[in-house]
């Protein structure tokens, strides 16, 4: 990791008067139009207060300096994800000293990515959003500002189009990053990597480069190294070509949109929760399955050969999402949430219990010390339980605090939607509770409430058998 920068008082660019002339009015220029795209596109923000998702990196850094210069209302979020030894604590502290100079108000945290990562099964870069944008919207909320900022530029936009692209995708995929996602905007999309770094250079702007940027084991830096190069070699004006491209989809998408407004009216029925397609009228359009992908996307299916064989399948057959089923009834589909249903019955463990063996075979006892945790087993502080222990299903509302998110609360229905569990999955999951606390959500995810700490005098080994 290395500081970056161009230095020197007289000539920091070692270069003729004239070319230097042309950069000074670069700045001006630069920083003209992002004040005018600002204004023109989101001219709520001058009275608003900002946060400002800062990594040290070049783009997060010349959108720091950026809004400084136009006099906004703005404090730094800076997460440490300990993911580079030494490297991540120097970013934290070159922010850190960048803001104490500059007057500016900083908030830190720090993540343990890698445990978070392996203990859910997610990659680092799936660990790593999950654990920022948590703590971004709780800050939001915590310290009452308006919006967060982020650094996404014009070459991030391109590189997120590529890799949808080789994902597959529909419309939505490729109208790339959107400018805003409620309170997440987006300010410096319209401008290149190329502009950014010309900016940085001119003002003598600092940023910290990330040593793993340079590593091609990550799709994106393959991408951005290897691809896109390439591309801007046989069109020096693609990223131009590209956010004209993107432009036009973005409006094509905006007419299909508009057109399945006008034929859903002709076709659906809202029935109270649930909506209802006339298969009739559906089978008489022309490429009805890009209508019911239309409109079915948002609910959360994935599995677009199982509902297309819906229209011509048999009555009673159905279709799940995480949250919504479709279920062919004659000629009807019907659109309806699932209908969270749990059972009443509750299992009460007791202080004395080294067993249980219904609902769920589970053993219980006090151990001396922990070793490596799983999804099966957990390591509790005895003295923070309250027995009788209850074992019960789920129920809309539960929360609990999950283990490694810092005391942030969270409904349970959120974590099965973010883990993707199925109707079946949700229906089969038991909840642990002491004095209608959450211990566990059994096999899937520890409570911080009751997590071991250096002051734990007595530790509960809970094993699923």
């Amino acid at each position: 990791m290395k500081i970056c920068a161009i230095r020197g008082r007289k000539n920091p660019l070692n270069i003729s008067f004239k070319n230097r002339s042309n950069l000074i009015f670069y700045f001006y220029r630069m920083l003209s139009k992002f004040q005018n795209h600002i204004v023109s596109r989101f001219p709520f923000l001058k009275q608003k207060k900002l946060f400002l998702a800062v990594s040290g990196g070049l783009d997060s850094m010349v959108l720091l300096h950026l809004f400084k210069q136009l006099n906004y209302e703005i404090a730094v979020l800076h997460c440490n994800f300990q993911l580079r030894g030494l490297e991540s604590f120097g970013d934290q502290e070159f922010i850190q000293n960048y803001c104490d100079k500059n007057n500016i108000k900083i908030f830190t945290t720090q993540f343990d990515t890698q445990a978070f990562a392996e203990d859910y099964k997610l990659s680092i870069q799936v660990a790593a959003r999950e654990l920022r944008y948590s703590w971004f919207y709780e800050l939001l909320e915590e310290k009452h500002f308006d919006y967060l900022l982020t650094a996404h530029h014009a070459d991030d936009n391109l590189e997120t189009f590529i890799i949808n692209l080789t994902r597959g995708t529909g419309l939505d995929g490729l109208t790339g990053i959107p400018e805003q996602n409620d309170k997440i905007i987006r300010p410096l999309l319209p401008f290149s990597r190329e502009e950014i770094l010309k900016y940085a250079q001119e003002n003598n702007i600092e940023w910290r480069e990330d040593s793993s940027n340079a590593s091609t084991k990550y799709v994106r830096n393959k991408i951005r190294h290897d691809l896109v190069p390439v591309l801007k070699q046989i069109n020096p004006n693609f990223l131009d070509a590209f956010q004209k491209t993107q432009s036009f989809l973005q409006e094509s998408k905006e007419m299909v949109e508009d057109a399945s407004i006008v034929i859903y009216q002709q076709v659906a029925k809202e029935a109270g929760d649930d909506i209802h397609f006339d298969l009739n009228q559906l089978k008489k359009l022309p490429n009805y399955k890009s209508y019911l992908y239309q409109w079915l996307n948002e609910f959360g299916f994935s599995a677009w050969n199982d509902i297309y064989d819906l229209v011509e399948g048999q009555s009673g057959k159905q279709v799940f999402s995480d949250e919504f089923r479709l279920l062919k009834n004659r000629e009807i589909l019907i659109l309806t949430p699932i209908s969270e249903t749990s059972e009443k019955e509750e299992f009460e463990i007791y202080e004395n219990d080294t067993e249980v063996n219904f609902p769920l075979k589970m053993t219980l006892c006090n151990v001396g010390h922990t070793t490596f945790g799983s999804n099966r087993t957990i390591f509790v502080d005895a003295e923070k339980i309250q027995f009788p222990l209850k074992l019960r299903k789920w129920n809309e509302g539960d929360v609990f605090q999950p283990f490694g998110m810092n005391g942030k609360s969270k409904k349970v229905s959120k974590l099965f939607k973010d883990e993707k569990m199925s109707l079946i999955e949700k229906e089969k999951t038991w909840i642990l509770s002491s004095d209608d606390q959450i211990v566990w959500i059994v096999g899937i995810r520890q409570d911080e409430r009751f997590k071991i700490k250096n002051t734990t005098n007595k530790i509960l080994k809970i094993e699923l058998q």
